[in-house]
């Protein structure tokens, strides 16, 4: 009790004008000048001119007398009020812009939000960095009275910051507030506590984020560019002000840039997983061209979980661990085990992308937006009202094998067992030549239950299913693939891409077992299972929600019981190690799935399907 009081007389004293008698007051103008290092997009800046921010693809009108933006979902208020857009006013770069900016922060002095918003820490960090990288742009032409009411506020709002201290496991974020503690303190260089609170901090933070291979606790890829975007920035600020360099900080992005080259599809673009968006490829070249001295790729990432194997020019990525602890978990998917498949800059499968709140998050979160299994309608992780992961998988596996340039995964969860006592396992082979992706998908339990496999195709492929239904053809960046299967039904059904600006339909390829105890009827709409049906996806650029949540209906099983086999476990008949599971003795334009060497023991229910993505030869 004593101690909320003690922080709540800090923040008071903190709110104080600096005109009060005793109060320091803050310069005219920073001492130590900084500059926003990021660019801009002067078309978004022609539209705010106009009164209309634009976020993950959404109209959004500015309010400049209604900064709490009630209505709004937190992501999007904490955009809007951290000023990044600033940098999209400088980079149309006209006196119109400038002067648009310098009336939209003196909005903001003369009627900030309420308490609970103004002390939201890095939103706080965001907009004190965003005001004093872009000062001279806005402010240097200004009356003298507009620039101490900015530095005014700037100190008030670094006091707050300082006050909030340690600040609460949220992630990446923090960076962000830290970074404006950074930002204030170099610009105000006579409130030396600002300097020792975000050396303190920081290191706190460097220790709780980070973990030993360079992997953020979030498990995101998205969280790890943000993360090394903020460090980067970090680290300019401090060689801008003549501040001896933190060999914290540098060291810290010396291990986070190389995951992050890692979680790169072969077009620049991020792995979408956990809440990931492709992103900009120049953006993510410029963070690490900021961040790393050298130029190195992450060769493996243990603690954070993720697999990359190249294989010529194909990128395979799974995810494979659990989903972030609490704290860390507000943009996890529930997409243990799931998988993306690139070649070259052609992305193939993905997963269905993120949003930053709203039903379409919630949508995009469940395992069926994800190239995974669906067991019976469910998801692998249940998320609760705030946001976090309520129920996941107790145990997440995953083991890679290699020889002579081919790879075998096997991973494994139980995150239905305690609905449904059934596990899954997915076993894959990338061949050396990166154009032979295959997989053994079993779902072990005391019983046979329904579900689906999923394989969500990047909107630039083009699909169809064959006339007799056996097999998927894509055409996507000049080649032709085919996708087979055995156990199963195979259709093709409408998805949506959220990994770019908006959301935009899709294709996607659904296996289900071929039978279940008895024939289930088939279902007549393959909308009716898809977690984001693409026809709603037109409506998200007037703000609309998704209709429905993940699964509505699964169907059938499958009564085979077979196996694909890794280098342990599988020879040709000379003995020796074959090149991949059932490629021994088949030629390129027929494969057959093989048969189990050594068959893993089952529970009293086993249900597999087999399946092959490869390219078709010229």
């Amino acid at each position: 009790m004593f101690g909320r009081w003690a922080r709540e007389a800090r923040l008071s004293f903190a709110r104080l004008p600096s005109s009060v008698p005793g109060i320091a007051r803050a310069p005219d103008r920073p001492v130590h000048a900084i500059r926003d290092i990021w660019p801009g997009n002067p078309d978004h800046g022609a539209r705010l001119v106009s009164g209309i921010a634009r976020f993950e693809g959404r109209n959004i009108p500015l309010r400049a007398h209604d900064w709490e933006y009630a209505d709004l979902a937190g992501p999007v208020r904490d955009w809007l009020q951290g000023f990044t857009w600033l940098r999209d006013l400088r980079a149309l770069g006209s006196d119109e812009a400038r002067l648009y900016a310098r009336s939209i922060v003196a909005s903001w002095l003369d009627q900030p939000p309420i308490d609970p918003l103004v002390l939201n820490a890095p939103a706080a960090g965001a907009r004190l960095a965003s005001w004093l990288g872009h000062f001279d742009f806005y402010g240097a032409s200004a009356s003298e009275a507009f620039r101490q009411s900015v530095m005014d506020r700037i100190l008030v709002e670094g006091r707050l910051i300082s006050i909030m201290l340690p600040l609460p496991e949220q992630g990446w974020k923090n960076f962000t507030a830290l970074k404006g503690l950074l930002a204030v303190a170099v610009a105000i260089p006579s409130q030396t506590g600002f300097l020792h609170r975000f050396h303190r901090f920081l290191e706190q933070e460097l220790d709780r984020q980070i973990q030993p291979d360079g992997s953020l606790r979030e498990r995101s890829p998205q969280a790890q560019m943000e993360a090394a975007r903020e460090l980067a920035e970090i680290n300019v600020f401090m060689r801008m002000a003549q501040l001896d360099p933190s060999e914290r900080v540098q060291g810290a992005l010396a291990r986070v840039c190389p995951v992050l080259r890692a979680l790169r599809h072969g077009d620049g673009g991020l792995a979408l997983f956990n809440g990931s968006k492709e992103q900009d490829d120049r953006q993510i070249d410029r963070i690490i061209q900021y961040g790393a001295r050298q130029r190195l790729l992450a060769a493996s990432m243990p603690d954070g979980g993720f697999w990359r194997i190249a294989a010529g020019k194909a990128l395979l990525f799974v995810d494979g661990a659990a989903p972030p602890a609490t704290g860390y978990d507000q943009s996890a998917h529930a997409g243990a085990l799931a998988l993306e498949f690139s070649h070259g800059r052609q992305r193939l499968f993905v997963n269905c992308g993120g949003a930053a709140s709203g039903s379409w998050k919630r949508a995009l979160r469940e395992t069926a937006a994800h190239s995974s299994a669906v067991i019976e309608q469910t998801s692998c992780c249940d998320f609760d009202p705030a946001g976090s992961i309520a129920r996941r998988p107790a145990h997440v596996t995953l083991t890679h094998q290699t020889q002579d340039g081919a790879h075998w995964l096997d991973g494994q969860h139980d995150g239905w067992y305690p609905g449904f006592g059934a596990s899954w396992r997915r076993r894959l082979y990338l061949g050396p030549s990166g154009e032979d992706l295959r997989g053994e998908e079993c779902v072990d339990g005391e019983r046979r239950v329904a579900f689906a496999l999923r394989f969500h195709l990047h909107p630039t492929v083009q699909a169809e299913l064959a006339p007799d239904g056996d097999e998927v053809l894509m055409h996507a960046g000049g080649m032709i693939w085919r996708f087979r299967q055995e156990g199963g039904l195979l259709s093709l059904e409408k998805s949506v891409y959220a990994g770019g600006d908006k959301p935009v339909p899709s294709l996607q390829i659904v296996v289900r077992p071929a039978s279940l105890r008895a024939p289930l009827p088939v279902q007549a709409d393959p909308d009716a299972d898809d977690p984001v049906a693409a026809h709603e996806a037109a409506d998200f650029e007037n703000g609309s929600e998704p209709l429905g949540g993940a699964e509505r209906a699964e169907q059938g099983s499958s009564t085979a019981d077979s196996d694909i086999s890794s280098p342990e476990n599988q020879t040709d008949d000379a003995g020796e190690p074959a090149s991949g599971p059932g490629s021994a003795g088949n030629d390129a334009g027929s494969t057959r799935l093989s048969a189990p060497a050594r068959p893993i023991e089952p529970l009293p229910a086993r249900q597999v399907i087999q399946w092959v993505m490869e390219r078709v030869p010229e």
